[in-house]
């Protein structure tokens, strides 16, 4: 029998670098999996010590301090959206217009929010907030204060709020690095689940960099076991430090309530939000590369002693992956001495990273490993997006498209493509809409066996094959190939 397994939103109602010095470190005549760690392990930074429990006396002890010192800066945010149904245009007909008016009903929803700056600056999650007509926060001593919502981030999951207080200064959550939180670390979960007021839940850090959950193509996860359930959206996850590991955003479960899997955005990637809300725009890391993860096979080609790190397969010309030397069968083991086990982690441990930040990637190249250091970069749009609404009478009019660029590719997310031409809209009377030949986010590669090469020539491609149009294009990395007669012949196949 298959499980039932949904994820659930907890509102209750990539890299850049430039050319550095190369070959820090090498090692010959191969590379075993040790040598290769302990060269990453020399370009990690130093770590917190940790030890478990020695004594009767040290079980003892209590997580009350840490939780008074951080449930002051931890708030209910409550959302009130007016849904205005529009009345069937049948019953004015036969019961005449003006009569039992549906009324609008509003919506409410509750989340968590975590204080990060005393002049009134709050973190949570964007689904807690978005679409609010009105947003109200709630402090742990009562005091209550509307809020205006600042800037969100919908790829993040982010919303940054503002309460005004007179001046009065409110407590606050720091935040911490979450890069040095390791798997089995005891946190604490804050939060208002199911409306029940403020809870506090203690866990352990289960997984780190966890990618592909679902809720958004550009989110990397703590996972916890700490019981946070519906309510909890926004709440904070803190260390044994009283510092911030992340933003509760999720959980698994086949309920809504808590199985002990539970997913929080890293502080780091809450701290790129931040900063991002002062300049009206968040620079994620670009590097120009492309990898795949390594296989038993590759391993052995390569003269490991087993599976490890990314083989990078392509290479974007003129990139600062290019300038620093980085080439195609390069493998990438580590990123400031943290392993990068596949690609999704390797984008985590840049992506957490800010933008003009050096970081030491350690790899393998013909069975020597070095450190390389890359100086991140924000991702250029090259070339300029042209946003074009294509006309004519082709079954492609009515479809707006685009130049992808490294920096639009981050815009849109999805996992696009650095290059190409992508459908970014359509207006709803679009014919390759209603036929559902194409969607946000296909990229358009080639009409009737000619190259797509930019979004403007795309328009006169479309407009010389309006009677007869074979279209190829890609969707979610799988090619798909349609052909079109006019006036309502459509065949599809991939």
């Amino acid at each position: 029998m298959t499980a039932n397994r949904s994820l659930w939103l907890l509102a209750a109602g990539a890299i850049a670098g430039t050319s550095f010095a190369m070959a820090i470190d090498k090692i010959e005549p191969q590379a075993s999996a040790q040598q290769v760690a302990a060269l990453a392990a020399a370009a990690a930074p130093p770590e917190t010590p940790r030890r478990v429990p020695t004594s009767n006396a040290e079980l003892m002890l209590s997580y009350a301090p840490l939780v008074k010192a951080s449930v002051p800066a931890v708030v209910n945010v409550y959302t009130a959206r007016v849904n205005r149904t529009r009345r069937d245009p049948f019953w004015d007909l036969f019961f005449g217009g003006g009569r039992m008016t549906p009324q609008p009903r509003v919506e409410q929803s509750l989340g968590s929010g975590v204080i990060v700056d005393g002049s009134g600056l709050i973190v949570t999650n964007n689904h807690v907030v978005e679409g609010a007509d009105e947003i109200k926060v709630a402090l742990a001593d009562r005091r209550e204060f509307p809020a205006k919502l600042m800037f969100t981030d919908k790829q993040l999951d982010l919303a940054l709020l503002k309460v005004e207080t007179g001046g009065a200064a409110l407590p606050v959550v720091p935040l911490g690095d979450s890069d040095s939180a390791e798997v089995g670390d005891v946190v604490i979960a804050i939060g208002n689940p199911f409306g029940v007021g403020q809870t506090v839940t203690h866990g352990i850090v289960s997984a780190l960099a966890r990618t592909g959950v679902g809720i958004s193509d550009y989110q990397f996860f703590v996972q916890t076991d700490a019981a946070i359930n519906p309510g909890n959206s926004g709440g904070a996850l803190i260390g044994m430090d009283g510092r911030l590991v992340g933003i509760n955003t999720a959980i698994y479960s086949r309920s809504g309530g808590s199985n002990g899997i539970g997913f929080a955005i890293p502080a780091n990637m809450v701290r790129q939000f931040i900063a991002g809300a002062k300049t009206g725009k968040i620079s994620r890391p670009w590097l120009g590369m492309a990898g795949q993860p390594v296989t038993s096979e590759i391993a052995r080609a390569s003269g490991l002693d087993r599976p490890m790190g990314v083989v990078i397969n392509e290479v974007t010309k003129g990139s600062p992956a290019e300038r620093a030397g980085v080439r195609v069968g390069d493998i990438i083991y580590a990123v400031d001495g943290k392993d990068a086990s596949d690609p999704d982690t390797l984008r985590y441990l840049v992506a957490s990273k800010p933008v003009g930040e050096t970081v030491k990637l350690t790899l393998l190249r013909g069975g020597k490993a070095e450190n390389v250091a890359l100086k991140l970069v924000a991702p250029p749009e090259v070339p300029a997006r042209d946003t074009t609404l294509l006309a004519g009478r082709s079954i492609l009019a009515g479809i707006t498209v685009a130049n992808l660029s490294p920096a639009l590719s981050a815009e849109l997310g999805g996992g696009l493509p650095d290059a190409g031409v992508v459908v970014i809209g359509a207006d709803p009377r679009a014919p390759a809409l209603r036929f559902g030949l194409v969607q946000p986010g296909d990229i358009l590669e080639a009409v009737n066996g000619r190259a797509v090469a930019s979004a403007k020539g795309l328009q006169a491609q479309a407009n010389a094959a309006a009677a007869e149009m074979t279209l190829r294009m890609s969707r979610g990395g799988s090619t798909r190939e349609c052909y079109f007669r006019a006036p309502s012949s459509l065949q599809c196949r991939g």
